[in-house]
Order: C-alpha cells, then sequence, then structure tokens
C-alpha cells in the first residue's frame, strides 16, 4: 500500500461527499413533483409523453396498483428484449452479421437487463448487433435503471406519508427519473466519453493488420452512449467482453476517475433524497455515514490484500512490491483496481467483469461479501437505499425489543407485518444464493463449466448465483456459463433476487404510509446519530455472518490459507 494508493481513494471519497447533496436535492424534487431546472425544456415533452401513454400523473396508486404497474412493464420489457435478441439477425444496424441469440442465453440476457442485473454470458462484440446494444440493452439499461429509482421512492413515501393509502405512481415516476435525470446526465457523460476516445459510431469493425503480420478485427460501434447509462445506472452489461477494461470502454485516467463516480452518483445522491423526503437530513446523513463506513471498510482489507503480492509467485522469485497485479490493468495500478471491484460490487454494477478472477482470496472475499449483503452500500441505483433500510428497520427491531419498547422508525411503529416482510426480503438472497450453489457444484454438467478446482471451484459457482441474485452482473472469467443450464438457472436466480425483494418492500411502505406518526419522546432510539450508524452497520455484518459465513468459509478463507502455507488446489 501507498500513499499515492490512499490519496486517489481519499479523492474519490472526497468527489462523492461533494456530490450527493445536489444530486439529492433534484432526486427528492422529482419525487415530490416539483419544478426542477430542466423541467421549462422537457416539461412539454413530459407532458406529451403522459398523452400518449395515456397517464394521470395525479391520479396515485396503492402499494399493490404501484407493484402490478411494475410486474407489467417489466414482462413487457423482457418479450419485447427477448424478441430483439431473437430477431437481430433479420434487423437493421448488423454490420457484422450476427446470427439470432440462442433461445436460452436470449432469455437469460433479456431477464438480467430488466432486472438490472446485466450478467453477460455472452461477448458483446461477438454476439450483439448494433440494434441489439442500441434499441435493446441500452433501453433497458435506463428503464431498469428508473425503475429502481422510482421503487426507492415509493418506499421513502411510505416513511414521509401519514394515514395515507398511496405512495405515488409508478408510471409518472418512470417518466420523470428517465427525462429529468437518466437521459441528462448520460448526456453529458458519454459528450466527455468521446472526447477522450471512446467510439460512437455506426460503421463496421476495422481489419487491421498486427506488427507481427497477422490479421485482426477491432470492433467498434456505438460505445459511449452505452457505457454512460451503463455506469450512471449502475447497469453492467458492457458493450465489449472485457467491459471497463477495455481500451474502448474506458480509454484514460480520467474516464476512469468519471466511472468510478458516475457509479456511486445517483446511490449516493438517494441518500440524501432521503433525508429531505422525510423532513430531517441528519437522517439522510445517517445512512449515508453507515455505507461509508462499511465500503471503507471493504476498500481497506481489498486494497491490502491486493497490495502485497501473491505468496506462490513471491515464492517464484516475482517481485512483490507492485502487489497482486496478475489480471489488473497496470496504467490504473493496486489501489484503483480495488477500488473499481469494491465500488462495481457494492453499487451493483458489474463494470470490472473478468478481473474479480485475479484478486486474490480475501481481496476477491470483498465482492462476494458486497453482493451477499444485498448491494446495500450505496448499492445499486435504488435498490441500494431500499435494501439499506430493510436493515434499519431490523435494527430498530432489535433496539425495541432490548429497552422493552415498541421498535420506532422515524415516527412510524414497526410492527409484526413490517417484520415479517422485511425477512421475506432479506432472506430470499441467501436462499437463492446457496440454494442454486448447492445444486450446481454437485450435478455434473453444471460442474463441467466450472474452470477450477478446490475452493476456488466452488467460489466461482458461488460468486455466480450470488452475483445474479444481489443484481450485480459481475463474475469470475473461468466459468463458462453460456450452457442451458448456467443461462437458465442464473435467469431465475436474478429474477428472485430482485423482485421477491421489491415486493416486500412495496409492501412495506403501503403499510408504513397508512400509519400515523408517533411524537418522538424519551424513550424512541434515535436514528440520525453515531449509535444508529453502529448499530445498523453490525446488524448488517450479523445478519451476513449468519447467513453465509459457511460458504464464504469453503470458498476464499480456505483458499487464502492454502496460499499461505504454499499449496495450491
Amino acid at each position: 500500500m501507498t500513499i499515492n494508493g490512499w490519496i486517489q481513494i481519499a479523492l474519490f471519497v472526497a468527489i462523492i461527499i461533494a456530490i450527493t447533496t445536489p444530486v439529492g436535492a433534484v432526486l427528492a424534487a422529482i419525487a415530490e413533483g416539483r419544478h426542477t431546472v430542466l423541467t421549462p425544456v422537457l416539461g412539454p415533452v413530459e407532458r406529451g409523453l403522459y398523452r400518449l401513454g395515456g397517464i394521470d400523473p395525479a391520479r396515485e396508486q396503492s402499494w399493490i396498483g404501484y407493484a402490478v404497474s411494475m410486474l407489467a412493464f417489466k414482462l413487457a420489457g423482457f418479450i419485447l428484449l427477448y424478441a430483439v435478441l431473437r430477431l437481430h439477425g433479420w434487423l437493421p444496424f448488423n454490420p457484422a452479421g450476427q446470427p439470432a441469440v440462442p433461445p436460452d442465453l436470449s432469455f437469460n440476457t433479456a431477464v438480467s437487463f430488466l432486472t438490472n442485473t446485466n450478467w453477460q454470458s455472452y461477448g458483446g462484440e461477438t454476439t450483439m448487433s448494433y440494434f441489439s446494444q442500441m434499441a435493446g440493452l441500452t433501453v433497458q439499461n435506463f428503464l431498469s435503471a428508473a425503475a429502481g429509482i422510482a421503487i426507492a421512492m415509493a418506499f421513502v413515501r411510505g416513511f414521509a406519508r401519514r394515514s395515507a393509502g398511496t405512495i405515488g405512481n409508478f408510471w409518472a415516476d418512470l417518466v420523470r427519473i428517465t427525462l429529468y435525470v437518466l437521459l441528462p446526465f448520460s448526456l453529458v457523460i458519454a459528450l466527455v466519453f468521446v472526447w477522450q476516445g471512446v467510439p460512437q459510431t455506426l460503421g463496421p469493425s476495422i481489419d487491421a493488420t498486427t506488427l507481427e503480420g497477422a490479421g485482426q478485427t477491432i470492433a467498434l460501434g456505438p460505445v459511449a452512449s452505452q457505457e454512460a447509462i451503463k455506469l450512471l445506472g449502475t447497469n453492467g452489461g458492457g458493450f465489449f467482453n472485457a467491459n471497463s477494461a477495455h481500451p474502448f470502454e474506458n480509454p484514460t485516467a480520467l474516464t476512469n476517475l468519471i466511472q468510478l463516480v458516475a457509479i456511486f452518483t445517483l446511490g449516493a445522491g438517494l441518500t440524501a433524497m432521503f433525508g429531505r423526503m422525510v423532513g430531517d437530513r441528519r437522517q439522510g446523513w445517517a445512512v449515508f455515514t453507515a455505507m461509508g463506513l462499511l465500503f471503507l471498510a471493504g476498500v481497506a482489507i481489498a486494497y491490502w490484500s491486493e497490495a502485497q503480492g501473491n505468496p506462490l509467485l513471491t515464492a517464484l522469485g516475482v517481485d512483490p512490491s507492485q502487489g497482486n497485479m496478475e489480471g489488473k490493468e497496470v496504467r490504473f495500478g493496486a489501489a484503483l483496481s480495488a477500488l473499481f471491484a469494491t465500488v462495481t460490487t457494492d453499487a451493483s454494477c458489474g463494470a470490472v467483469n473478468a478481473m474479480h478472477e485475479s484478486f486474490l482470496p480475501l481481496g476477491g472475499a470483498v465482492p462476494l461479501v458486497n453482493m451477499m449483503l444485498g448491494e446495500i452500500i450505496y448499492g445499486g441505483v435504488g435498490s441500494g437505499l431500499y435494501g439499506f433500510l430493510l436493515f434499519a428497520i431490523v435494527a430498530v427491531f432489535v433496539a425495541g425489543l432490548m429497552v422493552g419498547r415498541t421498535p420506532e422508525y422515524l415516527g412510524k411503529k414497526i410492527e409484526a407485518k413490517e417484520v415479517k416482510m422485511t425477512m421475506l426480503a432479506i432472506l430470499c438472497l441467501p436462499l437463492a444464493m446457496l440454494g442454486f450453489t448447492a445444486v450446481a457444484v454437485v450435478l455434473p454438467g453444471p460442474v463441467a463449466a466450472i474452470s477450477a478446482s478446490g475452493p476456488h471451484g466452488f467460489t466461482e459457482a458461488l460468486y455466480a448465483y450470488v452475483s445474479g441474485a444481489a443484481n450485480n452482473g459481475s463474475a469470475f472469467a473461468g466459468l463458462s456459463a453460456n450452457t442451458l443450464w448456467w443461462n437458465t438457472s442464473l435467469g431465475f436466480d436474478m429474477l428472485i433476487g430482485r423482485f421477491f425483494v421489491i415486493i416486500p418492500a412495496l409492501a412495506i411502505a403501503g403499510s408504513l404510509a397508512a400509519k400515523k406518526t408517533v411524537p418522538p419522546s424519551s424513550g424512541t432510539f434515535p436514528t440520525d446519530g453515531p449509535l444508529f450508524v453502529l448499530l445498523v452497520a453490525g446488524v448488517i455484518l450479523i445478519v451476513g455472518g449468519l447467513t453465509f459465513f459457511p460458504a464464504l468459509a469453503l470458498g476464499p478463507i480456505v483458499e487464502h490459507l492454502a496460499m499461505v502455507a504454499g499449496t495450491t488446489w
């Protein structure tokens, strides 16, 4: 570890802190239906979209109506994207003549992008046409991100409203988020990327001759536009197979910094939105701080691990002073590699893809733990906030039991219904992650797709299902996932991880919105200070440890001990 490495990490943290409040102000204005700085320009477009879709933005929905609208929208998105992937061989903008995507891979990809997971069992430049990339995948990058933010807004309204039977209008939220946040932010980022050298063209690939005289095809395409929303919407799903490790997706140190900041921008801003909507900005900063402590702990562990160098290579005479750079990008170094891996798995964005395979066991355990906890550290857009608040409900429930008082959070009594729905949302993740892994590692077909043996091979399978259920989309490169079993099982894994959390969260929002606010008293547990921050962080680690520690012990920890002992698997 070096001073320069820590300075780079500190600079990133400072930027995130600086932008959280203004981004949160914009998101709160959208959630509350107020004007923004872009309303004079985009207001007519917004109203036109309402008329075109037959939407009355003033007509709010109950939590059931909100959930049904969301599910209907997702079903329609799945059908359209599946059709695009199956038919793109006959559709325009296909200069490479890519054939139709096979049925099982189309199912996996369509589910992946509509759930904001963006798991890729394919190489983008060798599988997708420009039409599929633009009209299929990029569109879902916008819409899945907008839907996630909409769910978070609806969830926060449950805390902010009193004696209300509604939590907002899904269609109005979707339009406003896309129009006033995702599109303008993505446009600016895409233009900067083009300026830095990211391709944005409909022209065909280029055939070149290497210095050795061999032929090479250099893939191009509309990369910058997809890359911008991939990062801002914490989607993952890069244009190229190597994702942001590819120089056309991430060509310079500036684009690397912008990508890191973009991934955390909306997730961090949602914490400030939360504080504004509930009428107490300290609540938002308490959530931000708790997330920040867990984030910094993860970065420190990953950086320490990767800075040590691989002991097996050191024994062969390789200088460990530069850290474990096998499989990493030398241009960014160990510090930014650790930061990128931590950020992308905190924030539900599989943007580095195969790089996780090259991490040392404990360094690789950090992304794994982040995803096991449901990506609640700033997290995927929307899912990070409502996932964290589910743990906050557990924390205040525990605090209430300790003092023999009915638990409260932001003046709302937390009763049996909320606790049951919370536990359903939290426990569905380990059920899917560990259940699918257990089946995969004992069946000959799935095991044949795993490149490694022993604990590392187990972690390849575990990481895949953890990434899918956590809606992250990153992967260990050693897993050959483009098979019928992996495409299908990961598809259902992603559906469970997304909708078995969203539906209970909306039910909690509806229940809380209908309640009256209880005035604080001397027995009210403070939720805007350091005690709350430590309690929630502790509950998160305890719940995560109880549900996932056996799986972790079988993988990264055992592998680390073996590596230190100088043995291989």
